[in-house]
């Protein structure tokens, strides 16, 4: 079950989320549910259409199942997602 101790292992999309903090002071406070990621980016579909948010220089608050929410530093997502997994699991990082 994804939690905020292993939030990095799991996968992204579908995940509600808020950009809390922005290098672009344009996408701070924007918000929406993740559909899609890629080694730079994260994919949110916003009520306003898509947005494509750097992960570097940006913090993100992401909504889990049974409402618990975590702060993320982007840099810490900036890989593929399916590298991001595997060298934290060599790292054992919880």
């Amino acid at each position: 079950m994804i939690s905020s101790r292993n939030i990095l292992r799991h996968e992204l999309i579908g995940l509600d989320v808020l950009v809390s903090g922005a290098a672009n002071q344009d996408q701070k406070g924007l918000s929406g549910r993740i559909i899609d990621e890629t080694r730079n980016l994260l994919v949110i579909e916003t009520s306003n259409g898509i947005r494509r948010i750097a992960k570097m220089h940006n913090t993100f608050r992401v909504s889990l199942p049974g409402r618990e929410l975590v702060e993320i530093d982007g840099s810490v997502l900036a890989l593929a997602p399916e590298k991001r997994i595997n060298l934290h699991e060599k790292k054992r990082i919880p």
